[in-house]
């Protein structure tokens, strides 16, 4: 194993890259009269950290709220917050965000941030009991929100000021030098939602009218422009048959416990079902949300002419400006709404959940707004359908959105052995012309742990996944709190799942509580191979922040290595090798990687005269620096001669190599 190669300090090295860099971000909107028009309405003075652009690849850190800063290692299966505790908004303190911070990171994203339904009694505060029976787990999902303008008082010290630790927080991100992202959850809402007024009759006054999910709809028909949930008219909504042996809340006793939730008439489910009694596979704890497409599919609203895909925010901003506010369905207003709540709360931007099942003249109408509120807004999207890639950038004026489908798959398929690392070439070649807004991942809320055996078996195994992942292209990485540190999420914490760290459940996670080590953020409880995984992840996503060459072109370097090997045979360079160039005219670089766990390899990497000339590389000598193999001896003499070079590289297994000339 490489493990020795990499447990050593940050790089020296790596100043060449972090010189002149810097990593505090602050900001506001261009467009002063407006975002300053919002900022009154809601009655605060915080403002996006955002001033100008970002420098460098953005990274994108994203913690479960509640489980971040959890100290408690009771783990008791369906264990309550009293039994295995919970994260605070406090926890985030300054030294939490320092560490976060030396990871490159530029965006925090607090999931599970929005109020949702859960089972806890904070009914003193004015907070209805949710009813078990259309709770998933105990800490309930997070995208299951149960009101959009206030947050989880499972997270406040003091629940009923539960906002407001949360906009100091905000603050406290910003103060910090990184932005903040939160959660959106078009598609659906939980089964029910309940916008509370504020305690706080100030801002009690600023909420809208009119923003509580189905206030207005007419109940007699399954279909309305303007209702906000479609209906099932005539039936009465039924929880579903229990699977395999469930029970809520594993069986507990609690008063509403009783397989029974009161919905006349039911409502579709979050997923589409159109069933009174969804199966439990269905998001039944969730009902789905009216986008004005009718029950047959068709539009019931103004379509984007297609030259659009061609034309800026700004001028989708005033092609939705031009439509009747009649034509508008009444649940496009209330997101905007509820958007600009929390740009006006100072929040940077937004992460949209399952994205593709709504439509894409929702996100330009939404999207154009927020970018005329703040352009400099982070906006990501879960969409899996690589078919509508283009159409939710172009026309849905997305910024960035996963690259699950092709990337992601193809290097846990690679991990498992089931696929050539050829296919990572083919991968990129498919987004060639939106590279830049494709969000690359190894882990995130939704998938499993890479040091569990159905991903790569251990942390150190997917490190030149990683390596790829986060330098192939010009796109943000994202890292999920645990995996720098090789969470395995053993737990069986209740209606959660070993494999994925539980996002239904109290719960606390291990091996990131050991870095934490009670809030010192210094290891201190850490394992060596812990540590060493953890300085490995702070030099590569710095790396992949700040190195200049990361911010441009791309030169894929696999086919015709592949093919000079098969040629004469040799042995080095095979399905476990991938290389590719990164080039600008600050910095050439060169990312090379042996996904074998157990083959040393060594290989004579052919540099092609298309590469050469496009790189603006002269004949002549080379010493080419190795950024990430930390301590390394070897030495990387290149030569160029009539514009073709070679360079011999040798790959300890699972040994990434990066790199670089700086000119």
């Amino acid at each position: 194993m490489y493990l020795q190669k990499f447990s050593v300090s940050l790089p020296i090295k790596l100043g060449l890259v972090l010189t002149g860099v810097s990593m505090v971000i602050a900001g506001c909107a261009t467009d002063k009269a407006s975002i300053n028009e919002t900022v009154k309405q809601s009655g605060t003075e915080q403002l996006s950290a955002a001033a100008q652009p970002l420098t460098g690849k953005p990274v994108v850190y994203q913690v479960f709220t509640r489980l971040y800063g959890n100290t408690n290692t009771t783990n008791k299966p369906w264990g309550t917050i009293q039994d295995n505790g919970v994260g605070k908004f406090s926890d985030f303190t300054d030294i939490a965000l320092q560490d976060i911070k030396s990871l490159g990171t530029t965006h925090v994203w607090y999931t599970g941030v929005p109020h949702h339904a859960l089972i806890n009694n904070y009914t003193d505060i004015g907070i209805s009991n949710d009813d078990p029976d259309v709770v998933k787990g105990r800490a309930g999902s997070p995208y299951a929100v149960k009101d959009y303008y206030n947050v989880n008082p499972d997270l406040a010290n003091d629940p009923a000021n539960r906002l407001a630790e949360f906009e100091a927080l905000i603050s406290r991100t910003h103060q910090n030098g990184m932005q903040v992202i939160i959660d959106i959850v078009p598609n659906h809402v939980a089964r029910d939602y309940q916008s509370l007024d504020a305690n706080d009759p100030t801002q009690a006054a600023l909420l809208p009218k009119n923003r509580q999910f189905g206030q207005n709809d007419n109940t007699q028909v399954e279909y309305d422009k303007n209702n906000n949930f479609y209906y099932i008219v005539g039936e009465s909504f039924s929880v579903p048959d229990a699977k395999d042996n469930y029970q809520p809340l594993g069986g507990e006793s609690h008063p509403l416990a009783d397989g029974q939730f009161i919905e006349t008439p039911a409502k579709w489910t979050g997923n589409g079902s159109r069933l009174a009694k969804p199966d439990a596979n269905d998001w039944y704890e969730t009902v789905k949300v009216n986008y004005g497409v009718k029950p047959d599919g068709s539009y019931d609203f103004p379509t984007l002419p297609s030259e659009y895909a061609q034309m800026s925010s700004a001028q989708h901003y005033q092609f939705w400006q031009t439509q009747p506010l009649s034509d508008i369905p009444d649940s496009w207003v209330k997101f905007k709404h509820i958007t600009e709540f929390w740009l006006a709360k100072g929040v940077d931007g937004f992460r949209y959940d399952m994205s593709e099942m709504v439509p894409v003249e929702f996100w330009s109408y939404l999207n154009s707004n927020i970018k005329h509120l703040n352009p400099n807004a982070f906006l990501l999207a879960e969409v899996y359908n690589p078919s509508l890639y283009r159409d939710y950038i172009h026309l849905g004026k997305m910024d960035y959105l996963y690259d699950k489908v092709d990337l992601y798959d193809t290097l846990k398929d690679i991990i498992h052995g089931k696929k050539s690392t050829a296919e990572i070439a083919a991968d990129q070649a498919k987004i060639a012309d939106i590279e830049q807004h494709m969000l690359n991942f190894l882990e995130n809320h939704d998938e499993q742990r890479i040091n569990t055996g159905d991903f790569a078996g251990s942390a150190e195994a997917a490190l030149p996944a990683m390596v790829v992942s986060t330098t192939i292209s010009r796109s943000p990485t994202l890292l999920y709190f645990g995996q720098d540190v090789g969470e395995k999420a053993e737990q069986d914490a209740g209606f959660g799942q070993a494999s994925r760290t539980s996002i239904f459940d109290y719960v606390g996670v291990p091996a990131h509580q050991r870095w934490m080590n009670n809030g010192k953020f210094d290891g201190g409880q850490s394992t060596d191979a812990e540590k060493a995984l953890r300085k490995y992840y702070q030099t590569l996503v710095n790396l992949s922040h700040t190195a200049p060459a990361l911010q441009d072109e791309y030169f894929e370097l696999d086919t015709i290595n592949r093919s000079a090997s098969q040629k004469t045979n040799q042995q080095g360079y095979n399905d476990n090798t991938f290389a590719f160039s990164r080039y600008n005219d600050e910095q050439f670089m060169l990312v090379v990687s042996n996904f074998s766990d157990s083959q040393a390899t060594s290989i004579n990497l052919h540099l092609p005269r298309a590469l050469i000339t496009k790189a603006q590389i002269k004949d002549g000598s080379y010493q080419l620096d190795d950024l990430l193999t930390i301590g390394a001896n070897e030495n990387h003499p290149m030569n160029v001669v009539k514009q073709q070079a070679s360079i011999a590289i040798n790959l300890q297994p699972l040994e990434s190599q990066v790199l670089v000339i700086n000119w």
